[in-house]
């Protein structure tokens, strides 16, 4: 991980600079406020702003029938039965800032989840840094044989080293060829006074997709929580549920009590269809189920046996 003299400059000024406020904060935030969460090999969190607290979720939920702030164990209890029961819109009364550099590839995944405001890194205004992602070992796998999103065994020492080689040589040829269309160096001197440079906007368009990029992603806590319930699962893509679990850690100590009902009910929860939920009564009485009687695919038993801990 790796911030610009610029960023780090910018951090200084912004945590030696103290704001008086009447508006609600949060300590265990405003501890790390700026702060670089590293992720992966140059990658990065950081918290830059937020909006609202545990207690601002439960006055907009009490404001239709003219209730204030209760005591901390009733303001739990209803914001545990605001996650079960799926209320969402008191949790979009809150939002929080990030600056996150990630790869680029990782960033075209990221950008799919549209319900943020996102400003990104101009590769048409200024020179991306050379900074790639490139895979530590135990990283290097197989693809998988059953899901074709995923990723098999391990690949052993030679093949991971050649692989990582590979990856290492094509990003740096590929970038010596972009600082060379670009005629120009990081502070946007020219090289070769004898000829012109491509234009920026074109030059890009040659970099890997591991090249790394910025950006400020601006999101409300419900969505943020329907991101993290994908990304942080175990299911995802390793790089960016790297990504994921350091978002988890700002939650924790932004709303303690959502994060609290959002990992018992979301992350460590089960959704069961109907057909599931018959299946798991029938279990339960004594009866002896098995996939060609319950009435699911093969594929739906396996994942309900394995969300109960069962063999299939």
């Amino acid at each position: 991980m790796s911030l610009t003299p610029e960023q780090q400059e910018e951090i200084n000024q912004l945590k030696s600079t103290k704001n008086q406020t009447v508006r609600a904060t949060v300590p265990a935030l405003e501890e790390v406020l700026y702060d670089v969460m590293p992720v992966l090999d140059h990658g990065f969190v950081r918290v830059i702003d937020y909006m609202g607290d545990d207690s601002a979720i439960v006055q907009a939920a009490r404001v239709s029938y003219g209730k204030g702030t209760k005591k901390v164990n009733q303001d739990r209890g209803l914001l545990r039965y605001l996650i079960r029961h799926r209320h969402t819109t008191p949790f979009e009364m809150c939002e929080i800032k990030y600056h996150i550099k990630m790869p680029i590839f990782i960033a075209r995944q990221w950008i799919r989840h549209r319900t943020a405001n996102v400003n990104e890194y101009s590769a048409r205004y200024s020179i991306l840094d050379k900074e790639f992602y490139i895979p530590s070992r135990d990283q290097m796998a197989a693809q998988s044989s059953s899901n074709r999103q995923g990723r098999a065994e391990v690949l052993d020492d030679e093949q991971a080293t050649k692989l990582m080689d590979m990856l290492r040589e094509d990003a740096d040829r590929c970038y010596k060829n972009y600082e060379y269309m670009l005629n120009e160096d990081q502070e946007g001197n020219t090289v070769d006074e004898s000829r012109d440079s491509f234009a920026r906007e074109l030059a890009r368009m040659n970099l890997t997709l591991n090249t790394y990029t910025q950006w400020y992603w601006k999101i409300d806590l419900h969505n943020l929580m329907h991101f993290l319930s994908l990304r942080a699962d175990h299911h995802a893509q390793y790089e960016i549920r790297v990504f994921a679990e350091a978002m988890l850690e700002t939650l924790k100590r932004w709303v303690p009590l959502t994060y609290e009902a959002f990992m018992d009910y979301r992350m460590g929860g089960v959704n069961l269809s109907k057909q599931g939920l018959e299946i798991v009564q029938r279990l339960l009485s004594g009866e002896q189920v098995t996939q060609e009687t319950s009435g699911l695919s093969m594929r739906e038993w396996n994942e309900l046996m394995d969300s109960l801990g069962q063999e299939a």
